[in-house]
């Protein structure tokens, strides 16, 4: 079936003239005229429509105008970024070149290995291991990153048994606020890290979407900075010495401050490209390698320091003494082969250490030495020809000089002695009777004193130049009061420390000669090469002949029964010493209370080898006297000494000189 045709509307209009039809012929008619049509029947008429209306037709304006706005628009713009463009690159080119550089290129500071500190056999008493200073970024702390309120609490809580630190006080530092970066613990060692890493992986583990977590680890922002930290192996041992390091890893005492920059070393630096935080290793890297610090070695003997810091930390403890010192000396070469504190402190856990504890006091402690420094007095007897070992010094109970009233550490009845007797029975009469035969007048018998005293070293340094030490004190002869006049020549009213006093005995041994005492014998450097420290100085300070004689005179002491040091005698070994005990000045009171006990002396004494001085400050349990308490110390340190040394006895007699006279006719 054909399409239907549309049915068109008309649309009303004026009307139109009728059009004139062609007139149609009749079926079988030959051409005639059409006849008209039927008329149709009349239309309904209705009310003519208004004429449509025309478009209304829209003017547009003159378009130029808004052309010149926008090309104006955009020349302002164009003239902005040359303007911009010429300040980057002409006007701050450098200023904006060094900003790109400082975001481009990442500097780091290389540290420095720091040297051991061995003792002379080589055996390590400080040195450095690896460690890590443990980190956080304490934004990942916050309740927008970590997705819990208190996340810095649970997390201190977690840290807080492995660093050994206060869990408040971990919760604050993760709370800094504005602040990617802060410093939890220092120099913890590789096992605290590795516990912090497992605890890390665990709880990543836990936060894993299919562990039922969020997907953010509490402890993700916990880090960790490659660092070192210094140990010292053998705790305790030799820390007056040593000293020890600061958190910075800089030495803050002893030899570890005193050589800090030699230890220390040279950081380097290292420069890299850096994109988004990582180096480029395309574009390589610049910058100056580390030093290392060179290694020290000693003067002193480990085994030693050991036997002579065990010695003098019992003898502390037993008698209740505020401290102790030890030191033990190579009468040839003036090294120190052992310095013993007690009580002491270990250097790895300056925490728990004591203040008090922390120097080297046989080196910071000024005291009065007492009968140890008459070894001095009669140095100055000898050597100015005034007496010899056998001269007769009859020493009564009392001896009243200048507004004192002197007497002996007993009481006795008038004794008959030698001037070697004085020596081996400690009596300080017999002592101030001696040293006044120096000058023709108490005042030049006061300046002979001096400028002897002054040769041993007393009043002076000693050559270490260790931090904190005391030269002692000893005023000059014109300002000596009217006691000490009397009291310096048996060794009261002058001060010195323990390393003075062990040197004296080493002068005597040495023949006469005094030699500085050391305490290092050399630094390897980076390069493996051994520097030996230079030699230490040597002054001649009595005669060889004297040095033998007070030798002699001293064995008096520990081998003749008269002597006040015979605890202190060594089987098979000739023994030379001194005893000492004086009234000491509490620092606190600033007056006398209580007693130094000392002993000094050196072994073999006919062929000096080892020097051993020990001094006890205030023991306040069982006896005061040095020949008590320090005798017994000094026979232990000794023979230990001369068998590690391998130091055999000489064989020879003793010379067992006189202690008393009969003063009969």
């Amino acid at each position: 079936m054909p399409p239907k045709e549309p049915t068109r509307r008309r649309v009303p209009g004026p009307a139109r003239p009728a059009r004139p039809r062609p007139a149609q012929a009749a079926p079988g008619s030959g051409g005639t005229r059409a006849p008209r049509p039927a008329p149709r029947p009349a239309a309904k008429r209705t009310a003519p429509r208004p004429p449509a209306r025309r478009p209304r037709t829209i003017k547009l304006g003159n378009p130029r105008p808004r052309l010149r706005l926008v090309s104006l628009g955009l020349t302002l713009v164009m003239l902005v970024f040359v303007v911009r463009l010429l300040q980057v690159q002409a006007v701050d080119a450098d200023a904006y070149a060094a900003k790109a550089d400082k975001y481009r290129f990442q500097e780091y500071t290389l540290s420095a290995e720091r040297g051991e500190i061995t003792d002379r056999n080589g055996i390590a008493l400080a040195t450095s291991v690896d460690a890590y200073d443990i980190t956080a970024d304490p934004k990942l702390f916050t309740p927008e990153e970590s997705k819990v309120a208190d996340a810095p609490e649970q997390a201190a809580a977690l840290l807080a048994p492995i660093l050994g630190k206060q869990p408040a006080e971990l919760a604050k530092k993760l709370r800094t606020p504005k602040s990617r970066y802060t410093l939890l613990a220092r120099k913890q060692t590789p096992q605290v890290w590795n516990q912090i890493k497992d605890l890390k992986k665990v709880y990543g583990q836990k936060s894993q979407p299919s562990a039922g977590g969020n997907g953010i680890n509490l402890l993700g922002g916990i880090l960790s900075e490659p660092s070192t930290k210094r140990v010292y192996p053998n705790g305790e041992l030799a820390a007056g010495i040593l000293g020890y390091v600061n958190a910075e890893g800089r030495g803050a005492g002893g030899l570890e401050s005193m050589l800090d920059e030699d230890l220390a070393g040279k950081d380097g630096k290292i420069r890299f490209t850096q994109s988004g935080g990582r180096q480029v290793p395309t574009a390589g890297s610049r910058g100056t390698p580390a030093v290392p610090g060179a290694n020290i070695e000693l003067t002193i003997d480990r085994d030693i320091q050991w036997a002579a810091q065990q010695a003098i930390t019992e003898q502390v403890e037993k008698s209740k003494a505020d401290r102790g010192y030890v030191i033990v000396q190579d009468t040839r070469t003036g090294e120190v082969l052992a310095m013993a504190n007690a009580p002491g402190f270990d250097p790895n856990d300056l925490s728990a250490a004591n203040a008090a504890a922390m120097g080297n006091a046989a080196l910071q402690d000024a005291y009065e030495p007492g009968s140890t420094s008459k070894v001095m007095s009669m140095a100055a007897v000898l050597e100015e020809g005034k007496a010899a070992p056998g001269t007769h010094v009859t020493v009564p109970n009392r001896l009243h000089r200048g507004d004192r009233l002197f007497k002996d550490d007993v009481d006795h009845e008038t004794w008959y002695l030698t001037l070697n007797g004085v020596l081996a029975k400690s009596s300080n009469i017999g002592t101030i009777l001696a040293t006044g035969r120096l000058g023709t007048t108490q005042a030049g018998s006061n300046e002979v004193l001096h400028s002897y005293l002054r040769k041993f070293g007393i009043g002076s340094p000693t050559g270490l130049g260790y931090p904190g030490e005391t030269p002692g004190i000893l005023a000059k002869p014109k300002d000596w009061s009217t006691s000490q006049q009397y009291t310096i020549p048996f060794g009261q009213g002058l001060s010195i420390n323990a390393m003075q006093a062990a040197s004296v005995y080493s002068t005597i041994a040495n023949g006469g000669v005094r030699t500085a005492p050391t305490l290092v014998r050399g630094t390897r450097g980076p390069d493996g090469r051994f520097a030996p420290a230079p030699r230490p100085e040597e002054s001649r300070v009595v005669s060889e002949k004297t040095a033998k004689t007070l030798a002699a005179m001293l064995e008096s002491v520990v081998d003749d029964e008269e002597g006040t040091g015979t605890r202190a005698a060594i089987p098979g070994y000739r023994v030379a010493g001194k005893t000492g005990t004086a009234n000491r000045v509490d620092p606190e009171l600033g007056r006398y209370k209580g007693y130094t006990a000392s002993f000094a002396g050196f072994a073999p004494a006919d062929a000096p080898r080892v020097t051993v001085y020990c001094a006890i400050q205030n023991p306040t349990k069982g006896s005061y006297f040095g020949g008590q308490i320090c005798g017994p110390i000094y026979k232990k340190v000794m023979e230990f000494a001369l068998k590690t040394l391998h130091i055999a006895p000489t064989g020879s007699p003793p010379a067992r000189l006189p202690v008393t006279f009969d003063p009969t006719p």
